[in-house]
């Protein structure tokens, strides 16, 4: 055979022996491996995408915005893939908000396949970051949590996590509603990766929205008189609560330290804290009302009873005078009151006898939850009958003794004012547009001595009574100052120099439509609720009387 014809022979059968090579590979890749490979072919062309539902939106009473959800993405790197960690962190650094010198750390790990360079990044930011177009540098769909107003009801609110989920507030209990359901996309890509068809698998249904019974205004209000507050007494916290009390709505509950709510993380621990239902205290003379009403209740005093008070009284091992001193006085039961007298209080608690003291202790929910929608409620600490010793009934009338919360006082005050009956305090008055129910408010007292209470407690406000220079022109208001001293924590007497003071009162008097309740946690300069707590009442009162419209009377 001549060479040539040789040479073409063999190099024909080497043609034939690699046809027969991939033929056999192809044969054996499409019946053993055919499956897998197909799979990964799939894997490669299509991705499942989560479509993150947007949160359901916080309102208020009026629909003004207080927490909302914006599109935002997760932007996340690929390291091994970044060509050029250096130049990439310096485009990126701007937009992420983070340093060049971070960012060149995280891209710089060629052993990690992963890692997050920012999370819940804004969609505007987000779509600046895609138009780099760096090669490694991805990004996730998601939402971020933003709150409109910042400072505006932020313990209230609450916060959620980078997973969405609600950690405190509001934001919380009600995850379930406000998360709502993700989505599925699916994304089909060419050989070069490039999206050539989208497909939604399963549409992603919004969150509930809530609508509360906060009024942005009134709780601005609050805010402010607080405020004030806090830079003329300088105390530890401080909380307000405007309250509805004829059905329990909470107009404003307001705390200080404010927290920005958009930054939940930069504010101190004691200041997240919703001090309305998270913080116990010895009421002091605010508690007088509920010793009264339940000697009122019982027909063991009347309004006009008259007592001859002793400058002080003894009561087992102990002596306990007034809080100013003074000689010996006459005074009816609708003086004590408006006096906030000590030695009269416990003389009235003692007609009325221990175990019913008690019982009325008991019976305005103290020592128990309110009901509340608002988290974190704290029941305080009440002392069991069996466990009064021989001068309880001294301490505990004028509330001494006992660990209250600014929401189990401000409920049962709203007693005082509606009529006899305590509400169930509530934050929220929708949840996706339907109507929360409410269970209807119990009765503890008559209507009778909740009327004689409101008017004995317009003597706190008249000439000689602890509130006497508060006022509202066109309004007759009733309420009750307080102030107790602290327990300290480390000899177990009462500390001299740590009080708390207090008010809590409504308006108008006969027929109340607004309750507000102020709490103060040892102020400075200043220790009584009259000079504390009272004023900032009246101005609070004041606004919302106004604002709210509501008629003089």
């Amino acid at each position: 055979m001549p060479p040539i014809a040789a040479r073409i022979g063999v190099l024909f059968a080497l043609f034939l022996g690699l046809l027969s090579i991939a033929a056999l590979r192809a044969a054996w890749l499409a019946t053993v491996k055919g499956d897998s490979l197909d799979n990964a072919a799939r894997t490669q062309q299509v991705a499942d995408i989560t479509v993150p539902a947007r949160r359901g939106a916080i309102v208020d009473r009026r629909g003004i915005e207080l927490a909302v959800s914006e599109p935002a993405a997760d932007i996340s790197a690929t390291p091994y893939i970044v060509e050029d960690p250096v130049k990439a962190a310096k485009q990126l650094a701007p937009l992420l908000g983070r340093t060049e010198d971070e960012l060149v750390k995280l891209l710089a790990q060629e052993d990690s396949g992963f890692v997050y360079l920012a999370r819940k990044l804004p969609a505007e930011q987000a779509d600046r970051v895609d138009r780099l177009d760096i090669a490694g540098i991805d990004q996730t769909p998601t939402t971020r949590r933003v709150y409109p107003r910042n400072w505006l009801a932020a313990q209230v609110l609450g916060t959620v996590g980078t997973d969405g989920a609600g950690l405190l507030g509001l934001e919380y209990p009600f995850d379930s509603k406000l998360r709502g359901t993700d989505g599925e996309r699916r994304v089909i890509r060419d050989a070069l990766g490039e999206p050539i068809g989208v497909q939604d698998v399963k549409a992603a249904v919004p969150g509930a929205a809530l609508e509360l019974t906060l009024d942005s205004a009134l709780q601005d209000k609050t805010e402010a008189v607080l405020a004030e507050i806090g830079a003329t007494f300088r105390p530890k916290g401080a909380s307000a609560i405007v309250m509805d009390p004829r059905n329990g709505e909470l107009l404003a509950v307001a705390n200080w330290p404010r927290v920005n709510a958009n930054d939940y993380g930069g504010a101190p621990d004691f200041a997240r804290r919703n001090l309305a239902t998270g913080f116990t205290y010895e009421p002091g003379s605010t508690f007088k009302a509920f010793t009264v009403a339940g000697a009122l209740e019982d027909g063991a005093v009347e309004p006009d009873t008259s007592f001859n008070l002793p400058p002080t009284i003894q009561v087992a091992d102990r002596v306990i005078g007034e809080s100013h001193d003074r000689g010996a006085v006459t005074l009816t039961t609708a003086g004590i009151l408006a006096q906030s007298s000590n030695v009269g209080s416990i003389m009235i608690a003692q007609r009325d006898g221990e175990d019913r003291f008690a019982g009325w202790v008991d019976a305005f929910g103290f020592g128990k939850l309110t009901g509340t929608d608002l988290p974190g409620e704290e029941i305080g600490i009440v002392l069991d009958r069996e466990d009064y010793s021989g001068s309880s009934i001294g301490n505990l009338p004028i509330g001494q003794g006992t660990l209250v919360t600014p929401m189990q006082m401000s409920a049962g005050y709203a007693a005082v004012a509606n009529g006899g009956r305590i509400p169930v305090p509530h934050a929220v008055r929708r949840v996706d547009g339907r109507r929360v129910d409410r269970p209807a408010p119990r009765r503890v007292i008559s209507e009778e001595t909740s009327l004689q209470l409101r008017t004995m407690l317009e003597g706190v406000f008249a000439p000689g009574g602890t509130a006497s220079e508060v006022s509202i022109p066109g309004y007759k208001l009733a309420g009750k100052t307080g102030t107790a001293n602290k327990v300290d924590a480390e000899t177990g007497e009462y500390s001299q120099e740590r009080y708390v003071a207090s008010f809590v009162g409504f308006a108008p008097a006969l027929k109340p439509k607004l309750l507000t309740m102020v709490v103060v946690d040892e102020p400075q300069g200043a220790i009584y609720g009259a000079e504390v707590a009272a004023p900032a009442f009246g101005q609070i009162m004041t606004f919302a009387l106004q604002y709210l419209k509501i008629p003089p009377g």
